[in-house]
């Protein structure tokens, strides 16, 4: 089956209307109909839509709604833009869409958008991968929610790692999240960033500790559109540096010195 219909399923971004990509932002204005979760994306984000352009909250809709819908692009030959909040590869629940787009026979693109966990980094100036700090970031959420979570992927088996972690969707279990965040080994002193809503007019960015993040939470009377960040390199001090910007370092554009060169090869 082929149709001149189809889907492009568009990252909003966090919030702030200007955080969208630039292709996402054309996508969204070329568009004949427009999906998005008023429970999820700002509605800044619909200054990119044409005037003529159908707007369709998918908050109010099931799956079978927004299939309803393709059935209709392939139909009529229209061009959906299907918004996503933050970059649709995380939670969005994309695959399953892709699948019955497929099997109508309708042509599907995705264009990324800027994830709530790498804005925030962004809002409190900090690194996930510092040097010899955390060189790896996990992005989880916490188990037991809506949608179960594999085996072996709980919050306290990636605190394992020690390194920086993303938590999404959990702060309405603040005292769970901590409780396993304890049992991984993070110490009661680890920095913690909450970020609620973040990018949005509202946004609310705290920093605590493991040890105070559920009172933290609790305090702003938070449980949905929460992001933590947690982790040794979200303490904001930073005594290592880069190997690669290092004078001692060489690559294809650039020697290395010689004396600088023996202090790295030294552990610095």
């Amino acid at each position: 089956m082929t149709t001149t219909g189809r889907v492009t399923f568009v990252g909003a971004g966090p919030g702030a209307a200007d955080l969208i990509t630039l292709r996402g932002a054309r996508v969204i204005g070329e568009a004949d109909i427009v999906v998005w979760a008023r429970s999820l994306c700002h509605p800044d984000i619909l200054s990119h839509a044409r005037p003529d352009a159908e707007i369709v909250d998918s908050a109010e809709i099931p799956l079978e709604g927004v299939v309803a819908i393709y059935e209709r692009a392939v139909r009529d030959g229209l061009h959906v833009a299907r918004v996503h909040s933050g970059d649709p590869g995380l939670w969005g629940a994309v695959a399953e869409q892709i699948e019955r787009c497929r099997a109508l026979g309708l042509g599907t693109e995705v264009v990324p958008g800027v994830s709530a966990f790498s804005a925030v980094a962004a809002i409190v100036q900090r690194e996930l991968t510092v040097p010899e700090v955390a060189q790896s970031v996990i992005l989880t959420r916490l188990g037991g929610g809506k949608t179960p979570m594999p085996e072996r992927e709980s919050v306290r088996d990636f605190a394992r790692h020690g390194t920086t972690m993303a938590i999404f969707l959990s702060a309405a279990r603040s005292g769970q999240v901590v409780d396993e965040l304890r049992e991984g080994g993070y110490a009661e002193d680890t920095p913690v960033v909450v970020a609620y809503q973040a990018t949005w007019p509202d946004e609310l960015i705290v920093e605590c500790t493991v040890g105070t993040l559920e009172e933290t939470v609790k305090a702003h009377k938070l449980w949905k559109h929460t992001l933590f960040l947690v982790g040794p390199a979200m303490g904001g001090t930073v005594d290592t540096r880069s190997h690669l910007y290092h004078p001692g370092h060489f690559h294809g554009f650039r020697k290395a010195d010689r004396e600088a060169r023996k202090v790295l090869k030294g552990g610095r």
